[in-house]
């Protein structure tokens, strides 16, 4: 009974000292701000606040301390979400409610969030990963939102959920037949729109287990568009919550030097005018810049994201930037049999424009839009350049035409009489958008006959056709027949009512462009940036050829207009790879003559300079091809609306889907799947971008197996695996096993940091390459060596049946074939992509597979806490390589299908000595005893020195590959023949 009695008197004190202590936990919280672990016990607090703080500590200490609650505080910081914040960061203050809203947060929470921007001319691969962690017991679902540029393509979606990889795949698009109103069938892609409240956002939905997480990897691809004389890259930061380790990574790579680089303040609202105080960057962000690669970094802490927003919009990360140019034809990108060509001359005068602003004034503009507009209106009017003739057309239920007469002169009354008009603008009525089209286009007929200039319309709405000619196919057909072939038509669509896929026809057909402007945008500010794109034309009717019978599949090559600080991209295939140069020829009309530019590029020398100027980029090896073939889908899509038979009109289908399947882009004629039962939501959105063509939604869809993509991710227990002594680990320390011979000889390698070394090359024959690139290390104290050097990566190359790759770091593996997977290395994962095979033992070893009988083992080798002298690094084996040929080359690739005979010296030596007979040749060697396997086994071999000369064919330079890519063409870093 007394034991009883002691027990409930335990439980009693127990609960009294846990009420204690929570109640302490509360004060010290408050005291201490315990959401940053901030001490406010500064000099200019008071005394009975200090006081109160510390008696709040000692009483939670007290408490702690007599009941062992060290778990139990452990637990309410899981539960209050403390874990997402960074213990690292300097003192701040969090505001009350975001703590609050943390604690009370159900779902699964973005632990990690980071997107790293690779731009290597113009042609930008952007990767997502988000990390997503579930507290709870039960499954939870987790979204996964991003906003995706209008005019980018997704190249790839992948989870990671518990382990197990789901990796997409795309297919063509499933057509089903719509009935008309006059009661014929049609054919409709299939997929419904979202909401145009998530237009351009990439969404997905999954569940995550209770205490496991999920990890996103969403890629995409866009050929930066040069606007106002600059490039824009923009990053949308949107994660709807404050993210612990959040990170931006762009690394910017031209062969042309990089000019103007400029990283803004995150853009809340698109055109909207900013203080000069808003004018820096922000906070976190980070510039390392070199002629010709710049590195940005923007990694806020959760405190700096709290002062930015806490809700977790931070905005729009933006980087401005421009290369210098030569005079000429432009820059000629060439690789692997395709070329990219940019055009944006300068220092030519501005040539006259004529121009018809074509406003909706009905009365759906009533109020801000209409006021914006006006303000946007004056600006622009201020922009027009004496050489200039302007005229306005406005419409609602009427139309009214300013100057009936025509067009009239730049001068200070006629802008004045202008202003004047503007001004008295009044919204009302409805939109009868067909009869402003044909009265402007009227308008500039007269002008076409008259002096050399440039005619454009700028028209504007917010709505749809509701007076007059209201069907679409009506209203393009008319705008067609009332605008001659060289007048053109700018369209700019405000809000979420306009109808944006007749604006995207509507420029698509008349060579303009269009613009969209969101309902919460400064539509006046957005206005005015569009006018000025287009305000100063420097030539018109450009064309760009090349010798005949040099290329094939080229892009568009005939541009109506240029405007000053754009540029025109036409890219296409080489006819004949090994030709030396390519025939390029300018021609087009300028302010007051033609103007006809015409040089000879040098392929090879431009090929050379690309891969040494971009071998320390990732993407090097395929960013032209892919350039080539995101412009052409683009053009093909564009090509498909402006079809006028069906027979047309199915052609650019085909070639645009074809095309969009061969390199993974998700398009309007794709849809992209996942092998996964559990996950719901949309992959992108429809949403036209500034020439039309949007993003459709993909549907992740409930599959049989039977039907499910051939790239699988399957759960793999860690497990020992038996690999040959065949390596390059280490030092690095070479070893190869000759079987049949029962002996092993082994050389090092003393290269530099930087260089990559080719281990296998059989591209010729099996289509295999492996190299290696170097880090380099001190060496341990006491150490006579100068300089140690170790693999920091490892990249394997298939040539068959297409060029793919695997590339291993101590941190990542990814997987470039059919499609882009980034696998992490700490986690366990098993992926095949047609040849190519790669199963990561998490923290252990990565093995690849190439075809059924090629096979190499990464060893990871990691440091949890470093020495001085220590570096991460990689050994890399050779597990199986029955499917390499006999003419296989590389350092370790030439030994692979040979055998060694040894003449022992005298047996009495020390250390023994043999002679070698390797290939043919004799090789002294010593005999040594080598630790393989990250020095858990060991190994005797006969070792040959000085960089293995003799043994090794040629020499040490001849197997320094010039990027991590490269299958080489040198005597002795190939096995060409």
């Amino acid at each position: 009974m007394r034991r009883v009695s002691q027990k409930v008197s335990g439980l009693f004190l127990q609960r009294v000292l846990k009420w204690l202590s929570r109640a302490a936990l509360a004060a010290f919280c408050e005291q201490l701000q315990i959401g940053t672990f901030s001490l406010t016990l500064g000099h200019h607090q008071r005394e009975e606040d200090k006081m109160t703080c510390l008696l709040a500590l000692l009483l939670f200490c007290a408490g702690c301390c007599a009941l062992g609650q060290v778990d139990y505080f452990q637990q309410d910081y899981e539960d209050a979400n403390l874990e997402e914040f960074d213990l690292d960061i300097a003192p701040h203050r969090i505001p009350r409610q975001v703590k609050n809203a943390l604690i009370k947060e159900t779902r699964p929470r973005i632990q990690e969030l980071s997107v790293n921007s690779t731009i290597i001319s113009r042609y930008a691969f952007t990767t997502v990963r988000c990390v997503m962690f579930n507290r709870h017991a039960a499954a939870g679902e987790g979204v996964f939102r991003f906003p995706v540029p209008a005019g980018a393509l997704v190249s790839n979606f992948t989870m990671i959920i518990a382990g197990r990889v789901y990796q997409s795949r795309v297919r063509p698009k499933e057509r089903r037949k719509v009935k008309r109103p006059d009661g014929k069938a049609r054919d409709k892609e299939s997929g419904d729109s979202r909401s145009k409240s998530e237009a351009g956002v990439f969404q997905m939905a999954a569940s995550i287990p209770g205490g496991k997480r999920a990890v996103f990897l969403l890629t995409y691809e866009e050929l930066l568009r040069r606007r106002l004389g600059r490039y824009e890259h923009v990053i949308g930061l949107r994660p709807l919550q404050l993210v612990s380790r959040l990170r931006v990574d762009v690394t910017v790579a031209d062969r042309s030097a990089i000019d103007a680089l400029e990283v803004l303040p995150l853009r809340r609202d698109v055109g909207a005018t900013r203080t000069p105080a808003e004018t820096r960057p922000p906070v976190a962000a980070a510039v390392k810049r070199d002629e010709n690669v710049c590195k940005i970094t923007f990694a806020p802490n959760i405190v700096q994201q709290a002062k930015i927003s806490t809700n977790g919009i931070l905005g729009d990360f933006v980087i401005h930037y421009d290369v210098q140019r030569d005079l000429g034809v432009g820059d000629v990108r060439v690789r692997n049999g395709h070329f990219v060509h940019y055009f944006a001359p300068k220092d030519l005068p501005a040539m006259p424009k004529n121009v018809v602003f074509v406003i909706d004034t009905s009365a759906s503009m009533l109020g801000t839009k209409m006021r914006q507009t006006k303000e946007a209106l004056f600006a622009i009017l201020r922009e027009l350049r004496t050489v200039d003739r302007f005229n306005f057309v406005t419409f609602s239920n009427k139309i009214k035409v300013w100057r009936p007469d025509g067009l009239v002169p730049v001068t200070p009354l006629n802008i004045r009489d202008a202003k004047k008009f503007i001004y008295t603008l009044t919204p009302t009525g409805g939109a009868d958008i067909d009869g402003a089209l044909r009265s402007g286009s009227a308008l500039l007929r007269d002008r076409l006959s008259g002096p050399p200039g440039v005619s454009l319309v700028l028209f504007l709405t917010d709505g749809r056709p509701t007076v007059g000619e209201s069907r679409s196919a009506a209203v393009l057909e008319n705008a067609r027949s009332a605008a001659p072939d060289k007048v053109c038509v700018f369209a700019v669509g405000i809000g979420d009512d306009a109808d944006y896929k007749l604006l995207e026809r509507l420029s698509l057909e008349n060579c303009g462009a269009m613009r969209r402007i969101r309902e919460e945008a400064d539509a006046g500010a957005a206005l005015r940036g569009f006018y000025r794109e287009i305000g100063t034309p420097l030539l018109s009717d450009i064309r760009i050829d090349y010798m005949r019978d040099s290329v094939d599949r080229v892009t568009r090559r005939l541009f109506t207009n240029y405007f000053n600080g754009s540029e025109m991209v036409v890219a296409g295939e080489l006819s004949d790879r090994s030709a030396e140069s390519l025939r390029v020829r300018v021609t087009a009309d300028g302010h007051d003559k033609t103007v006809v530019l015409e040089t000879d590029v040098p392929l090879r020398r431009e090929e050379s300079e690309t891969e040494k100027r971009l071998k320390a980029n990732r993407a090097a090896g395929d960013f032209v091809e892919r350039a080539w073939a995101f412009l052409t889908v683009k053009e093909e899509l564009r090509s498909r609306l402006r079809s006028r038979s069906s027979g047309e009109r199915e052609e650019h289908v085909r070639r645009a889907t074809d095309l969009a399947l061969a390199y993974h882009f998700l398009t309007p004629l794709t849809d992209m799947l996942l092998d996964n039962p559990e996950v719901s939501g949309a992959l992108a959105n429809e949403v036209p971008d500034d020439e039309g063509e949007g993003l459709l939604r993909g549907e992740a869809e409930r599959e049989p197996d039977r039907t499910l993509s051939n790239i699988r991710g399957q759960v793999e227990g860690k497990k020992s695996i038996t690999i040959s002594k065949t390596s390059a680990d280490g030092d690095p320390h070479f070893v190869v096993d000759f079987p049949l011979s029962k002996t092993a000889v082994c050389f090092d390698i003393n290269g530099e940091p930087g260089h990559v070394l080719r281990l296998v090359s059989d591209h010729k024959f099996s289509g295999v390459t492996v190299n290696g690139k170097l880090v380099g290390g001190p060496p341990p104290p006491g150490g006579r060596k100068r300089l140690r050097t170790y693999f920091g990566s490892i990249a394997v190359v298939a040539d068959r049946p297409r060029r793919a790759y695997v590339e291993v770091t101590p941190a990542k593996v990814i997987l470039d074939g059919s499609d882009r997977l980034v696998l992490p290395c700490h986690s366990t994962a098993s992926v095949t992509s047609g040849a190519l095979s790669v199963s990561v033992a998490g923290g252990s070893n990565v093995t690849v597979s190439v075809g059924g009988d090629v096979r190499f083992v990464v060893l990871l080798h990691r440091y949890k806490n470093p020495a001085p002298h220590q570096r991460d690094h990689l050994g890399f084996y050779v597990q199986d390589g029955e499917g390499l040929s006999p003419d296989c080359h590389g350092l370790l690739g030439q030994f692979l299908h040979e055998e060694v005979s040894v003449a022992e010296g005298d047996p009495e030596e020390n250390p023994p000595s043999a002679l070698l007979k390797v290939r043919g040749r004799s090789v002294p060697a010593v005999r040594k005893t080598r630790r393989i396997y990250g020095g858990s086994r060991s190994v005797d071999c006969w070792f040959a020195g000085s960089n293995g000369a003799k043994l090794v064919e040629g020499r040490y330079e001849d197997y320094v590959a010039p990027h991590m890519f490269d299958t080489g063409e040198g005597p002795h870093g190939s096995n060409a023949v």
